[in-house]
């Protein structure tokens, strides 16, 4: 299994690589991919960080873990690669989306272009067991995504943290909200969009208002 992560954030990762839970979950993912079928790919686990870079970002978006089904997960929360079916919680994703800014529903799932832009698509684990989810979880990652999430708070100023569900909502004692803006809304997922909890959080256009407000490019979030 080939794993690769940018030297910027190797270096302001370090201390926490070599922490003993990190080395414990290295021991567990290693046998996980060695005995099973795990996702994302090796070399995709930390694509997210791989796209977007310390000093581009502006958004994090906090996922909870990868899609469990094949041709899914590729290391973006709640991205698919090109060519692959959308999954619910994006479909939903992409109306909120069309209704907010009347951007035209995209046939690409693939969130790419928005994490180059500096969106950080963050799961809070980045691992999991084919057709198994939560399969990773309590493992050691959310130590190391909340460990992020509080440097990101911390050391950064301006950045928009979309928190999406109560499992992402919990991750508000990490931030500083009094220098930077928090978004919070029901989940994407139809069991919570249904009940009015997602449709019309109009996420996108504050987002990019915050941005401008603070000089920042907005995202482009056409696909």
């Amino acid at each position: 299994m080939k794993v690769k992560i940018n030297p910027e954030w190797k270096e302001m990762l370090k201390g926490e690589f070599n922490k003993p839970y990190f080395k414990k979950l290295v021991e567990f993912i290693k046998d996980e991919y060695d005995t099973g079928k795990c996702y994302p790919k090796g070399g995709k686990i930390f694509e997210a960080l791989n796209l977007c870079l310390p000093d581009n970002i502006k958004v994090v978006l906090l996922g909870q873990d990868p899609y469990h089904g094949p041709n899914q997960a590729h290391g973006l929360s709640f991205s698919v690669p090109l060519g692959t079916s959308h999954p619910p919680s994006l479909v939903n994703i992409f109306k909120e989306l069309e209704s907010d800014l009347n951007i035209p529903y995209p046939k690409n799932g693939d969130l790419s272009s928005w994490a180059r832009q500096g969106l950080l698509l963050l799961n809070s684990t980045l691992t999991v067991r084919a057709n198994q989810p939560a399969s990773h979880q309590g493992k050691g990652w959310e130590l190391f995504t909340d460990f992020l999430i509080e440097a990101i708070s911390k050391e950064m100023d301006g950045i928009v943290f979309l928190l999406w569900g109560s499992f992402a909502k919990r991750k508000i004692n990490l931030i500083d909200n009094s220098k930077h803006l928090v978004l919070k809304s029901g989940h994407p997922s139809p069991l919570s969009a249904n009940r009015g909890y997602w449709f019309g959080n109009k996420h996108f256009s504050q987002c990019n208002n915050y941005l401008s407000q603070k000089l920042k490019k907005p995202i482009d979030w056409k696909l």
